[in-house]
């Protein structure tokens, strides 16, 4: 691949196409993201939602990022978790997910101490040191340059603070990858067909987390990026893993 083109699922496409590519694929389906997660994971990625929120370390008065954070479910917790006297903010690069995140938190009366940003991972508009926290949950692998986005991510990160990435990895469980991938490529697509109405995105999505680095590549990626004591926790037999690293 020329240093011009990027993965756009198991395509390849110019280096400038692939933000555009990945906006329309999210506008498609951010009205049923919610029912979709749902029905796509049996309902597990409540677990591994909770799980990462209980690596946060959150503390009263703190303040979080919650990045790529499409309709909000962590930002949700976390604005319990820090209090009227901390802060979230809820960021995603596309608008439509970010309206159906405001949306939904704001029926569920978490208003105060969170506000939305749209930007781009790449190049937050944040100060230095900022964030006690960073989190972002299944949107690392449809970043462009993801090297790039990881070392804005410690550029707003306070000393001490801690990145936590949740994220599609790679099956380690002997004989389940064959299974997921039948379910990957044939059922994922039908369910966004019969439930969506959009096959196209989700055989995108599900091309997208073949193409995302395996657990031991991200954990390098994140310690050149300037992590320290970087490490991952496999979840549902490495289907998707948590990696955690801190600003020293």
């Amino acid at each position: 691949m020329s240093d011009d083109q990027t993965h756009f699922g198991f395509q390849q496409v110019p280096v400038g196409e692939k933000a555009k590519r990945v906006a329309d694929v999210f506008h498609s389906v951010a009205d049923n993201y919610d029912i979709m997660n749902d029905v796509m994971s049996l309902g597990v990625h409540r677990i591994w939602k909770r799980f990462t929120l209980s690596q946060t370390g959150l503390k009263a008065g703190q303040k979080v990022l919650d990045l790529a954070g499409g309709t909000g479910d962590l930002a949700m917790k976390m604005a319990g978790m820090v209090g009227p006297s901390g802060q979230v903010v809820l960021s995603d690069i596309n608008g439509s997910m970010l309206r159906r995140g405001r949306e939904r938190l704001t029926d569920n009366g978490i208003a105060g101490n969170i506000e939305y940003v749209q930007a781009n991972a790449e190049c937050l508009p944040f100060p230095d040191n900022t964030f006690d926290c960073i989190t972002i949950a299944f949107g690392l692998r449809n970043v462009t340059d993801k090297d790039k986005a990881l070392r804005s991510m410690h550029r707003i990160l306070k000393p001490g603070g801690r990145l936590l990435v949740l994220e599609f990895s790679k099956p380690v469980t002997p004989g389940l990858a064959p299974v997921y991938d039948i379910y990957s490529f044939k059922l994922l697509p039908l369910m966004g067909k019969l439930i969506a109405k959009d096959a196209e995105s989700y055989q995108y999505l599900a091309e997208s987390i073949r193409m995302h680095p395996d657990q031991e590549t991200l954990k390098g990626m994140m310690d050149d990026a300037g992590f320290s004591k970087t490490k991952y926790h496999n979840l549902t037999g490495g289907i998707v893993a948590l990696h955690k690293g801190f600003k020293v």
